[in-house]
């Protein structure tokens, strides 16, 4: 009898084993590849308010994402209105960052001359835009 106990519990050991690695490596699975956009395309996309997406990156099975260089907690799209812009703007950042404001996106996207207003990249990167 303790011999059937022991085998069912060793059996139980395995799979529960066997699970938690299965999970690992879903986690550093990639579910969805982002490409760089062609540029024979990306006016088409601006006028049809589409994302234009200029770093290549990667969205992760636990949720996360990553580029070629760094992983990020947090996808964020951003939208608001430039003065004298004709329409909205919408900026995406792979980010450490939970919360970051329109004014701090569009400032580091490359419209500030202070560099002060830009992310280290290990802290966020614009991967898109419209």
């Amino acid at each position: 009898m303790s011999k059937k106990i022991n085998i069912y519990v060793m059996i139980t050991l395995v799979l529960l084993s066997l699970a938690g690695c299965k999970i690992n490596v879903n986690a550093d699975s990639i579910v969805n590849t982002y490409e760089v956009t062609d540029e024979a395309v990306v006016e088409e996309y601006f006028e049809q308010g589409k994302l234009v997406t200029m770093v290549k990156y990667y969205e992760m099975g636990d949720g996360t994402f990553k580029t070629d260089s760094n992983s990020y907690k947090y996808r964020l799209e951003i939208s608001g209105h430039l003065n004298g812009a004709a329409k909205d703007s919408t900026y995406v950042y792979l980010s450490n960052i939970e919360d970051i404001s329109f004014e701090q996106a569009w400032k580091a996207a490359g419209l500030s001359s202070n560099m002060d207003d830009y992310f280290d990249p290990k802290d966020a990167v614009l991967v898109a835009l419209k």
